[in-house]
């Protein structure tokens, strides 16, 4: 089963996106969004950025 996006009513005013695996284990959370328009766009970003993004390991890198 393919990972999927969950979105959730933050009290009153705000929403938040959940992304789980296809066993269902939390991958990300977002910060809240005012809109559930708002909170589309940033899964259309995500959609669009997963495929292309850079990963960077940063394990060695300490201050």
């Amino acid at each position: 089963m393919a990972g999927r996006f969950e979105i959730h009513r933050v009290g009153d005013e705000s929403y938040r996106l959940r992304l789980t695996d296809g066993e269902g284990n939390i991958v990300a959370v977002s910060p809240n969004f005012k809109s559930v328009n708002t909170l589309l766009d940033g899964i259309k970003a995500m959609r669009e950025n997963a495929a292309t993004g850079i990963v960077v390991d940063l394990r060695q890198q300490q201050a």
